[in-house]
């Protein structure tokens, strides 16, 4: 079977992403093919027999989801298969459906590096687009009022010293209003508003929408230089 250009784009973000809904696929798809609106189900359920034919890709349908999620084989990518633990399967296929329409709006994704200590965090990803570089946060459950202190300490030095023009939170309506009060907290009034909350997903974890400033660009560049210690 002819693997093409595509295929191999595809499978190099399900490396990075790890698991990814049928949904999320419909957006990649029409990402990496340039289209101008996701592919429908069918043409990604399509996708996924022919690879998953030749063993690239592999599916399952965990309990309590409406739908298949699907990842790349160790034969395609050298990764082990994922573990199909509910909560972090859940998170990670909502970072799928965030990544999958960034790239849909014209943004390049990447896995965002390790924290290099305990006042660092890493974010679940980085989104590039031209100049302006964004840590991307999916947030379906409030964490432990303690844990914020530090994570947005982490996110205003980044924004000061690593070239981050925006943070983007992606969240239930109650992680929503969490992390919006934490923020207020714990992130400076010069830097707050670079800090922005977007109610995204439902209580299971599935994406619902968002404004289309989301995608918008900012009026502050990071320094292009900086952006090589991000991932």
């Amino acid at each position: 079977m002819l693997i093409t250009g595509r295929d191999e784009q595809m499978l190099e973000w399900l490396s990075v992403v790890r698991v990814a809904d049928m949904d999320a696929l419909r957006f990649a798809l029409a990402a990496f093919s340039r289209a101008a609106e996701p592919v429908s189900l069918r043409r990604s359920q399509q996708w996924v027999a022919r690879l998953r034919g030749v063993g690239l890709v592999d599916r399952a349908r965990p309990a309590l989801r409406d739908g298949s999620i699907v990842w790349a084989t160790p034969q395609a990518v050298g990764k082990p298969a994922p573990k199909l633990l509910q909560q972090t399967t859940r998170h990670e296929v909502a970072v799928a459906a965030a990544s999958a329409r960034y790239l849909f709006h014209g943004w390049n994704w990447h896995r965002d590096r390790k924290a290099t200590g305990l006042y660092d965090h890493q974010a679940d990803g980085v989104a590039i687009r031209g100049t302006e570089v964004r840590l991307v946060e999916v947030e379906l459950t409030p964490k432990t009022l303690d844990r914020y202190n530090g994570i947005c300490t982490s996110h205003a030095w980044r924004m000061a010293n690593e070239g981050v023009t925006r943070v983007d939170y992606l969240c239930t309506d109650d992680a929503a209003r969490t992390v919006s009060r934490e923020a207020d907290k714990w992130i400076f009034r010069g830097d707050r508003a670079r800090l922005v909350v977007h109610p995204a997903f439902d209580e299971r974890g599935v994406w619902t929408d968002v404004p289309d400033a989301l995608w918008d660009q900012p009026t502050v560049d990071a320094p292009r230089e900086l952006t090589t210690r991000l991932f």
